[in-house]
């Protein structure tokens, strides 16, 4: 294959991406957008309780916890994990309550005893 013929085939490879691009980019609608936010802040928020939870529940019992083992969730406000202890385990039940609007935990439960409990 000659350069000329290379290069050709890269001016075409270039005009079908960018053929790509435009038609993957194409303009949303407000309900799109507005999922899509949706979307982002339930992960945001799924995302800091799983980094702070685990810290918290091992700062106040010495255990480890790693996934909870129910979760729940408005997916717009909060989001509440529990981990069930495992035998060996210094706690029998942790309850972890975030809320975005706080930005951090609300609510810290571990065993029926309230460690942490935020007014919003």
């Amino acid at each position: 294959m000659g350069e000329i013929q290379k290069a050709m085939i890269a001016v075409v490879g270039v005009f079908v991406i960018g053929f790509v691009l435009v038609g993957a980019s194409k303009e949303q609608s407000n309900e799109e957008k507005e999922a899509a936010s949706q979307i982002r802040s339930l992960v945001a928020m799924q995302e800091m309780a799983n980094q702070k939870c685990p810290k918290l529940i091992q700062n106040k019992t010495g255990t480890q916890v790693y996934f909870p083992s129910k979760t729940d969730t408005d997916k717009a406000t909060y989001v509440t994990m529990e981990w069930v202890g495992e035998p060996g385990s210094n706690f029998k039940t942790a309850s972890c309550t975030l809320h975005l609007s706080l930005g951090g935990v609300s609510k810290l439960v571990i065993d029926d005893k309230v460690l942490i409990d935020k007014k919003i």
